[in-house]
């Protein structure tokens, strides 16, 4: 895999706040897993391959700029009880935003991915780059009220729908909305905001919204049903987009020809062959569609997971991921077929983690 395609998007010409060297982030990256409980230095050094005193030269960094801070001791075993050291979840905050075709959804989180601050409301998108960011710029101050001083705030991530430049932040020819290719949406937005601003598809924010848990590491997919349907990838525990941003276009794989229309032009496409039946109060036969899409995914790309997501999956999450287990299940090259799930967070939740996660030598 060209791991160009697949690093976090640390390329796109963001500069962070806050940007960390290799080794701060392995260690903040250890101590936000931990959780309150922390790690010891002894511990850091032996998980990092570092020395004693790099990790406490590098903690000792860390702790005046307030990141890091004292967890407790260890029982003594004779000697000195040991300091162990945790990740301050509030020293720094993200905001994550997602552009739906019909509403917009703001959130501000911590560094341990907790949700402190969240807005909602309609989004006209059609209504075009105007009035949309005018959305954008309201909603995050509301969210990003009491995040404290601006050094605070690591920079706003946005979700948008695709197909766009994840690099530039550029818009492509969205379906059904072409008004909006070629935006400048990321350029746009920083000088809007005045901070540091990640743009990507909706799909790959959701596919990164596992987050400090771990729930979105390793090889898997994130299948999104709301006003459209796509999927995000994530492959040997990174975000992957694809040469030119267009991986993920899960929604219009053909799977009936001469079907019924479909937005994009084409005929039969998964999105429509799906959002139909949805529309005629068919979920079971929705996620039977789904099913048979993610099964076809599953055997390219031989995933571990699949993760669902989106308001149509969240209006009815059982019979969901009963529809796609079974199709998977029935269609397996495997003997064992790759777990299937809930996303463990929204879209929103995925765009701040994109920021957050730069801090931690991810995203």
């Amino acid at each position: 895999m060209n791991r160009g395609n697949a690093d976090g998007g640390r390329g796109g010409g963001v500069n962070l706040p806050v940007v960390r060297g290799h080794n701060e982030a392995l260690v903040l990256d250890l101590l936000r897993a931990a959780g309150p409980v922390g790690l010891g230095r002894a511990g850091l050094a032996a998980r990092t391959g570092l020395t004693p005193q790099a990790v406490s030269k590098i903690t000792a960094r860390l702790a005046a700029e307030g990141l890091v801070a004292e967890a407790g001791r260890d029982a003594s075993t004779g000697g000195k009880p040991r300091t162990r050291l945790r990740l301050v979840p509030g020293a720094r905050h993200a905001v994550g935003v997602h552009l739906d075709r019909d509403e917009l959804r703001a959130v501000r989180v911590d560094l341990a991915g907790g949700v402190v601050a969240e807005w909602s409301g309609p989004l006209d998108f059609g209504a075009g780059p105007e009035v949309v960011l005018d959305a954008v710029v309201r909603a995050v101050a509301r969210v990003a009220d009491g995040a404290g001083a601006p050094a605070r705030l690591l920079g706003v991530g946005v979700a948008a729908p695709g197909p766009l430049d994840w690099r530039g932040g550029v818009l492509g020819r969205v379906t059904g909305f072409p008004g909006w290719e070629g935006f400048p949406l990321r350029e746009v937005l920083v000088g809007r905001l005045g901070v540091a601003v990640v743009v990507d598809k909706d799909t790959n924010a959701g596919v990164a919204a596992g987050g400090p848990a771990g729930d979105g590491a390793g090889s898997c997919v994130y299948l999104h049903v709301g006003t459209g349907l796509g999927a995000g990838l994530r492959l040997d525990g990174a975000v992957y987009r694809g040469a030119r941003s267009g991986a993920g276009e899960f929604g219009h794989q053909v799977l009936l020809l001469d079907g019924p229309r479909c937005r994009c032009g084409g005929r039969g496409c998964l999105e429509v062959l799906c959002l139909e039946a949805v529309a005629r109060g068919d979920l079971a036969g929705a996620a039977r569609v789904l099913g048979e899409g993610a099964a076809n995914l599953v055997a390219l790309l031989d995933v571990d997971r699949v993760l669902l997501g989106g308001r149509v999956v969240a209006g009815a999450p059982e019979v969901f991921v009963r529809g796609v287990r079974e199709a998977l299940a029935a269609r397996s090259l495997t003997a064992d077929p790759p777990a299937v799930g809930l996303a463990p967070a929204g879209v929103a939740e995925g765009a701040a983690e994109l920021v957050v996660g730069r801090l931690f030598g991810g995203g």
